[in-house]
This record gives structure tokens, sequence and C-alpha cells, in this order.
């Protein structure tokens, strides 16, 4: 049986990666195409938690832009992590694969409220843990969500699936056809590059705490198990 090297993962999906080529609301084909590489993660006996965005909803950013309360277009983020979690959740159990959804902002007839031990049992019974509405406070992204929650958990490692690029480029690989690629990288190297792998305050959690990223692309199916089985994707980004 082919072994897995991490014990137990955060999935870190941008709301994005669940709107497919349209680039807004959820498309169903890719959630449940999602859904089956998750299940084939799970069922080599990793442990899997989810962080996922809400960008293909609502971004708190462009509230700002228009004059909301930044406060209140993050919370509106948040919520729209939860649309996106429910979803996801749904795929899942449809598949076979036991799942809880655990929010930061409490709603008892939605969702579980997040609690770290409770987390770490239900992952220890192997089910997926989806973790939504970020870290319940605004001026924090879901990067910095998976970041505070891989922690937490104990995470062997990040998982950082794009739905558009396959790795970190020094430039924008897509206005750039001589960007280049890094296989390898530190959180120095990010956050000295400006790399914008993830925003600094999630990089800086990382680093801190020595758990390793991966940055792949989710477009190409498999890439998830490819990932967890330790196969050369994407980029590694090393706290040291």
């Amino acid at each position: 049986m082919t072994t897995a090297q991490y014990q137990r993962i955060v999935l870190k999906l941008s709301g994005e990666a669940l709107s497919g080529s349209q680039g807004y609301g959820l498309e169903p084909k890719i959630i449940q195409s999602i859904a089956q590489q998750i299940r084939d993660v799970a069922e080599l006996g990793v442990e899997v938690a989810v962080v996922v965005g809400g960008g293909n909803i609502w971004r708190g950013k462009v509230g700002s832009e228009v004059g909301m309360d930044r406060a209140t277009a993050d919370y509106m983020g948040m919520l729209a992590t939860v649309m996106n979690s429910l979803a996801l959740q749904d795929s899942l159990e449809n598949i076979g694969i036991p799942t809880r959804v655990q929010t930061s902002i409490e709603m008892r007839q939605v969702a579980e409220p997040y609690i770290r031990r409770k987390a770490i049992r239900h992952l220890e019974k192997k089910r997926v843990v989806i973790f939504a509405a970020g870290t319940g406070n605004p001026y924090f992204s879901t990067d910095t969500t998976a970041a505070l929650r891989a922690a937490e958990i104990e995470a062997d490692v990040i998982l950082m699936a794009k739905n558009n690029v396959d790795g970190v480029y020094n430039a924008d690989p897509k206005q750039d056809e001589n960007a280049k690629k890094y296989d390898e990288l530190s959180y120095l190297d990010v956050l000295n590059e400006g790399l914008g792998v993830m925003d600094s305050t999630a990089s800086s959690l990382c680093m801190d705490n020595d758990i390793p990223l991966l940055v792949f692309s989710i477009m190409e199916d498999g890439n998830i198990k490819r990932a967890v089985l330790g196969e050369t994707i994407g980029t590694i980004v090393r706290g040291k």
C-alpha cells in the first residue's frame, strides 16, 4: 500500500477554486471533483482538515472599496466561507465521507462551534473537519485561519491548492513568460521578496511554528493525493 508522507493535513482552498472557470459562485462539478480528491486522501488514513475561502461569493476588499465599513465587509466574507463549507460538506457526505463543519462565529443550527479539542477528536475518528468563518475576527484572512488552525491542531503540513497557478513564481506567469518557478523556498524568502504566497501574518505564523506549506494546482485531478504521497509537485515553503 502506498504510504502517505503526512498524518494530519490542513487543505487550504480558495473560494475561487470552487467556482471553476466561471470565476464566481459554485460549480457543482468542481466541488464534486475536490470532494473525490479529499476522499482519496482520507482513504489513505490521513486526517484531513479543510479551510475554505469565500472570494467566489464575496470579497471584503470589494466592500471596502465602495465605502463599506471594513469590519462589516469582512464579516460578510466570513459568512460566504460558511456557504462554501456547507456545499463541500454536502458533496463529501454524498460520497460516504463523514464530515463536520466548525464555525468561528457561532451558528448552532448550521454547524458546530469551533472547539479545538473536539476538532482533534473528529480528526482522530477519521472525520473530515471543515473550518468555516475564518478566525471569527475581521482584518484576518483565511490564509491566516489556515496557519492558525494548523498550529492549533498540530498539522504536519498546509496544502495550499490554487486554481490558477501551479506553484510560486517570482512574477505573474500569465503576464511574464520569463517568470521563474521556485521548487523550494523559506518563509523568510517569501516575506523578504514579497512573493504573495500568503499574507504576511499567515507566513509569520507558519514560520514561527515551523509548519511547511505546499503550493500546487487544484485543477489537475489527483494532485491532492500526489501532494500527500510526497510527490514533487508545486512549491514547498519551509520554516527554516
